[in-house]
């Protein structure tokens, strides 16, 4: 999938400071912000980012399995309430125009801002997943949540 860095809803061939459009800017939670939101804007209405929260709980109250889905390295996250699992690709991410980490690690991107310079994120590899925050420029997958 595309990479996008966080407030932005298109992916682009390079991912800087410089070119960041809500790098150093104060904003609050995007969620739902056509604007900002890269799942809203691509995926219409109805679509979001995840919130930090929502994240939280994916850790909380689901399995995590490290496997590969046609080829592709990441985790099958299993609902422990309902069965129900989603794929997360270890899609890596991106700065400047140089992607990193691709099949080893996995960040998304939530819709909370951390500061004016970061925002939280998910973050795995094969032994752990967790959600941290980091820079807003760099370029991250995104998994929309539906309302």
């Amino acid at each position: 999938g595309d990479y996008f860095a966080w407030g932005e809803t298109s992916p682009k061939t390079s991912y800087t400071e410089a070119n960041s459009k809500t790098y150093g800017k104060s904003m609050e939670d995007i969620g739902g912000d056509s604007r900002y939101d890269a799942a809203t804007a691509n995926w219409g209405s109805g679509w979001r980012l995840p919130t930090r929260k929502e994240l939280d709980e994916l850790i909380d109250k689901c399995t995590w399995t490290w496997t590969k889905l046609n080829g592709v390295n990441g985790y099958e996250v299993k609902s422990k309430k309902n069965g129900n699992s989603i794929f997360l690709s270890a899609a890596g991410y991106c700065s400047g125009d140089t992607p990193f980490s691709q099949g080893s690690l996995g960040y998304y991107w939530s819709s909370t801002p951390y500061d004016t310079y970061n925002a939280y994120r998910l973050e795995f590899d094969s032994g752990s997943h967790n959600t941290g925050w980091r820079y807003r420029y760099h370029g991250r997958s995104v998994r929309p949540v539906a309302e």
